[in-house]
Order: C-alpha cells, then structure tokens, then sequence
C-alpha cells in the first residue's frame, strides 16, 4: 500500500513539473483583479487606475512584447514614481514571454 501511495505522489508531482507555468491561472491569480478575467479593465481597480481595455488593437499596439516581459518582471510605475503595477515575483523569463502571449490573445 504505501508503495502504491509513494507511486502515484511522486507520479502526481512529475505531471506538475512536465506541465510547468499555467499563464492562464496566472492571470486569473494576479492579474484579473485589476485588468479584468476577459483584458477590459472593467474592475473597480481597473477603473481607478484607468487600465487600458487591452482587448482591442490599439491597446495592444501601445506597447511591444519586451516592454510586457519587462513589466512584469519589473512591475511599472507612473509619471512620479509611484507603483502602479507590482512585478510578478520569480516570474522568469519563459514565464513573462507566455503571460505576453496569453496577454496578446485577448485581443478581439
């Protein structure tokens, strides 16, 4: 029995490792709750910070994939300095370029 159970814990956990960074749960971990599930920015935190509704093209022309990886990574701040988006931390660099990518396929 308790190989049986170490079987299918060491199993469960190589299926976690293969399957690595989910942009998608990411997102909707950290970054729906300013930026909207659907890339509106049609939250309460959306709306006083006045996000960009990243669904549409031009929104999504206002910055390129570098900037988006180095945004998050790094977070943003506004014109004095103050933070307007925390980084994601240990977020790497495969990790930045996927949530980018998912980030681009909200786009309408």
């Amino acid at each position: 029995m308790k190989r049986i159970l170490l079987s299918a814990v060491v199993v469960s956990s190589l299926a976690v490792a293969a399957y690595g960074f989910d942009a998608s749960a990411t997102w909707t971990d950290q970054c729906a709750k300013c930026h909207g599930a659907d890339g509106k920015g049609e939250t309460k935190m959306g709306k006083k910070l006045s996000i960009k509704d990243y669904t549409t093209a031009e929104a999504q022309a206002s910055f390129t994939d570098v900037e988006g990886v180095k945004a998050l990574k790094e977070g943003t701040k506004d014109k004095n300095g103050k933070i307007r988006m925390k980084a994601i931390e240990g977020m790497t660099d495969a990790d930045a370029q996927a949530m980018v990518k998912f980030f681009r396929g909200l786009k309408k």
